[in-house]
């Protein structure tokens, strides 16, 4: 009794047809779930035509404490009389960070109140070297 049939002497073919179209129904899937940003609504600001490389002048560093006031050149100031003096030393950018337990509503309000008053603030992340 033979319980397995004899292969055929002949080889079998492969389709390719099928192949084909798992291929493609793959390639259909991931075009239809990947994220394709249009390339028109890029903004790039690259203007540093106000700053010298030469120079190689550091922006002043804020630091927003946990009761609300800012450290700027070793002063503790309140945003109220920051604001002034930051317009008067002719600085209109700056480096904003915050201490490690300063809370996130003192920052918004600080970087806010830089924006209102004209001064653009670049936010620095945190380390635990900083103050």
């Amino acid at each position: 009794m033979q319980l397995v049939e004899l292969r055929p002497s002949r080889p079998i073919p492969i389709r390719i047809t099928p192949l084909i179209d798992v291929v493609f129904i793959l390639l259909v899937f991931f075009m239809l779930t990947s994220r394709l940003l249009p390339v028109d609504h890029l903004e790039l600001a690259n203007d540093t035509d106000g700053r010298s490389t030469v120079t190689g002048e550091p922006l002043p560093l804020l630091t927003v404490t946990k009761g609300g006031d800012v450290r700027w050149q070793e002063r503790n100031l309140p945003v109220s009389d920051l604001l002034p003096a930051l317009r008067n030393a002719g600085i209109a950018e700056v480096n904003l960070t915050t201490a490690p337990d300063t809370q996130l509503s003192l920052f918004t309000a600080t970087l806010g109140e830089l924006s209102q008053s004209g001064i653009q603030a670049h936010w620095q992340r945190a380390t635990k070297e900083s103050p």
